[in-house]
């Protein structure tokens, strides 16, 4: 079976139907992360008691590990060295792997959240920025091997840290001004070392020196969860979690006109390139629930991990059979 093109030409992808194995009730658990290597192997991310599941491109499992290693999964970001980092935001902190699963280092002190007065997960209840880590979301790995951590939801800071894990750098406070975050919750590094942060509860994408000097927002964007920059062709691929999912009590609900989950393709001017999803059943293929992570193979084929379950499938606003992982296969120019 296959299904209908999505996104505008030249940009337009397939769903791939052999990757519908990820509902968010399924046996595998909800995969709320998603990365390549450099064999393109696929390593999603789940919340399950194995974590870590590779996978080949075509859908096979290769491999799994991770057993006891998280506290609650969150964000999975591979190096062109094949360093696998994986954000465990509830343990505070983040941890590197080979991708057969052996530590080589770890980010923060696990089980011990900095002092920002956050009591939770809910970014309400920072009183101040603090040191790593504090729910620390997402990590992005710099040209020049340098890292950058997402800290995320108990904090509203970007760290910087040297390729060998040495704190470099942090800046950002919470608010809505320029270098100040609600949930800096993904962050990607583009070819000229432009740190692009989605500041999700802010609706917008803010841009960054390294050293943390803000270059500018950009707002066409309906709360960001991740971004991924395809460095060579200059194009900045967006999850938006959009307005129905992952509310808050007390921050509000989805209102008529408000934009659902989606995808966004931006150029590296800002300008919007495709755009898909939002649109009729958020669990058909090709279509959105709440968007969370997203990655693109080196064939130019999408992947985009969704919650499906703790974004709000529970709530009855989705079955909880929801897919929380999608693949989109790159359709040609000439085929589209």
């Amino acid at each position: 079976m296959t299904h209908p093109t999505v996104g505008q030409t030249p940009y337009r992808f397939q769903p791939d139907p052999t990757w519908d194995h990820f509902p968010g009730d399924g046996p595998l658990g909800e995969a709320v992360g998603v990365a390549c290597d450099s064999q393109q192997r696929v390593f999603v991310f789940l919340r399950s008691p194995i974590p870590v599941r590779v996978y080949e491109p075509g859908g096979t499992l290769m491999a799994s590990w991770g057993e006891g290693l998280f506290t609650r999964p969150h964000g999975i970001t591979i190096g062109p060295d094949d360093i696998v980092y994986c954000t465990d935001d509830c343990g505070h902190a983040v941890h590197a792997f080979t991708t057969e699963g052996r530590l080589l280092f770890t980010l923060g002190t696990p089980g011990k959240p900095s002092a920002t007065g956050a009591t939770s997960i809910d970014y309400r209840t920072i009183r101040h920025a603090g040191p790593p880590f504090c729910y620390p979301t997402n990590l992005a790995v710099a040209p020049n091997g340098e890292l950058f951590v997402a800290d995320g939801y108990g904090n509203a800071r970007i760290h910087r840290f040297s390729p060998e894990g040495r704190l470099l750098h942090s800046w950002g406070e919470p608010g809505e001004g320029p270098g100040q975050f609600h949930v800096p919750h993904g962050i990607a590094v583009d070819a000229d070392g432009t740190v692009v942060v989605a500041d999700r509860e802010n609706s917008r994408l803010q841009l960054f020196t390294a050293e943390g000097i803000h270059r500018g927002d950009w707002t066409d964007v309906a709360r960001p969860c991740e971004v991924f920059i395809d460095r060579e062709r200059g194009l900045f691929y967006v999850a938006e979690l959009g307005f129905r999912a992952g509310r808050w009590p007390g921050t509000g609900s989805h209102t008529l006109g408000q934009p659902l989950g989606r995808v966004s393709l931006f150029a590296r001017s800002g300008k919007l390139l495709a755009r898909w999803g939002g649109e009729g059943d958020p669990c058909a293929p090709g279509d959105f629930f709440a968007p969370h992570d997203i990655w693109v193979d080196a064939r130019g084929d999408l992947y985009v991990a969704e919650v499906a379950l703790s974004g709000g499938g529970r709530a009855g606003l989705v079955p909880e059979s929801c897919h929380s992982l999608q693949k989109f296969i790159h359709v040609p120019e000439q085929l589209s």
